[in-house]
């Protein structure tokens, strides 16, 4: 008989990983050893990419030779831009990501191949692509025209300037950069965990991130940015403490606080308030933030919970332009690193993934015949 199930799986180490690891009680994360607060502000998103997919962070030729592989890899196969506009009109943005990494994968000339070189090609591809995905699907669902990418720009500055229409503030740009650079692993989170389940049955990188990305689609994982957005947008910005305390006494839960495991707060976040506060203060417009910050002194006095990445993202994403419901699919442009990287270091040293489970249902139940039930 299997030991007691720990409900959601609480504590249980499903998989070794020289990715990512997070000291909980002390509020630190690291990728491939180095501090969060060592890399932020001062790497781009592809430095961390290069970092998580192939081992180390670059020296100028790697960062060039892989910069130059992210510029060709950005091409969209036929069967996207066959299929975009359509999907685009009948689809909500996560649903619309799903199905484009799906349909990407037929055009992809290393689709069949989980060889350790193909993958690290299929890893550049989509991290590339992503980015793309994300504008031209917000490009398709409003009927506008799409600036081409600056091969000039990084996929910060790029996605910026194709979401927006216009060359981005290089400040703008750097905070976005930086926000990527949050974002891009976070140990066995649910995503992380479905990619690497999908992955551990020799299926592909293509398929493994699809399924990232159904899990990340939910409002308890990446959605969560977006519903902090939507609560802060029906707040009146005078009675914001008197709302979140209601909130609470109806036992309501507050999205952006708390975490699985950290017991202090996010390390993320702690970027994140500080990027909101400049941009709130560069817009002339510091209302989120203010009420952001009132609602953070709140849930801390009531419930002692602390504010998690979603929390300061969602005003950070807002002050920069970003449409309230590509909160989740910006999330997934920074994660693609680390959902390829954990494929590839989960096909390198495999072995399916199969927990036990605990029954807790009826037992020694007897047949009988349809017409005596």
């Amino acid at each position: 008989m299997a030991d007691k199930a720990n409900k959601g799986l609480a504590d249980v180490v499903a998989a070794s990983t020289a990715l990512s690891d997070i000291d909980g009680r002390n509020g630190r994360l690291f990728y491939r050893g180095y501090d969060i607060h060592d890399l932020a502000g001062r790497t781009t998103m592809e430095e961390i990419a290069h970092l998580l997919q192939r081992g180390a962070l670059p020296n100028r030729d790697q960062l060039a030779a892989y910069q130059a592989d992210l510029v060709s890899g950005r091409e969209l196969g036929p069967l996207v831009e066959t299929n975009i506009t359509e999907i685009a009109l009948s689809h909500g943005p996560m649903e619309a990501l799903r199905t484009f990494v799906s349909l990407a994968s037929a055009n992809d000339p290393d689709k069949s191949d989980n060889s350790a070189e193909a993958n690290l090609r299929k890893a550049a591809r989509l991290t590339a692509q992503q980015a793309i995905l994300v504008a031209r699907y917000h490009a398709a669902r409003t009927g506008t025209d799409i600036p081409a990418p600056d091969p000039g720009q990084g996929i910060a500055a790029n996605f910026l300037l194709q979401v927006t229409g216009r060359r981005p503030d290089p400040r703008a740009a750097e905070i976005l950069d930086t926000c990527l650079v949050l974002h891009a692993d976070h140990t066995m989170n649910a995503s992380t965990f479905a990619a690497r389940v999908c992955a551990a049955t020799l299926s592909d990188m293509h398929s493994a991130v699809v399924a990232a990305l159904g899990t990340l689609k939910g409002p308890l994982h990446g959605g969560a940015n977006e519903q902090v957005m939507r609560t802060l947008e029906s707040l009146d910005k005078d009675g914001v403490a008197r709302a979140v305390r209601e909130k609470l006494a109806a036992g309501e839960k507050i999205m952006g606080f708390g975490h699985r495991v950290y017991k202090t707060e996010d390390p993320r976040a702690t970027h994140l308030r500080k990027m909101s506060r400049e941009l709130a203060e560069s817009s002339g417009n510091d209302i989120y933030y203010r009420m952001s910050q009132e609602m953070e002194e709140v849930v801390l006095a009531e419930k002692n919970l602390y504010p998690n990445v979603d929390f300061y993202a969602a005003t950070v994403y807002h002050y920069l332009g970003i449409p309230t419901d590509l909160f989740t699919p910006v999330f997934s442009i920074s994660r693609m690193a680390g959902w390829t990287a954990h494929v590839i270091e989960q096909h390198a040293d495999n072995r399916l993934i199969r927990p036990d489970s605990e029954y807790i249902g009826a037992k020694d139940q007897r047949w009988v015949a349809i017409d005596e039930r």
